[in-house]
């Protein structure tokens, strides 16, 4: 954090238009510049420093989401294509399935219908 500016000749001749002696104004002077030297004060500097890396944390963050969303997306798009696929061959299976039902269930009718009228005649 920076340092707050303190003039302490400035602050002992206020000090001493006001009345005190040199010497108390500068223990006081002394006394206030020591005091600033520990405190731990934020600048505006160093607030818009800390707000300029703060939108760099948030650009960086936004690229990177964007990137993610960007590998998701694809990703989604080959499950979905291969989905489709897999799917497709599901389907042609299941036609064929259907026929040769349909095809067994033929023949049975047949076998019934000469089994019992094909037979008494």
């Amino acid at each position: 954090m920076g340092q707050v500016a303190f003039d302490t000749q400035e602050f002992v001749e206020t000090l001493e238009s006001a009345g005190l002696p040199k010497d108390q104004a500068k223990a006081i002077s002394i006394a206030v510049r020591k005091s600033h030297e520990v405190a731990d004060v934020a600048t505006k500097a160093d607030i818009a420093e800390v707000k300029r890396d703060i939108a760099d944390v948030r650009k960086d963050m936004d690229a990177r989401f964007e990137k993610t969303d960007a590998k998701i997306d694809s990703q989604i798009a080959l499950v979905r294509k291969d989905l489709q696929l897999e799917m497709a061959g599901i389907r042609s299976e299941q036609k064929l399935i259907r026929w040769m039902l349909s095809a067994l269930v033929a023949g049975m009718i047949s076998l019934i219908i000469k089994a019992f009228f094909v037979a008494s005649v």
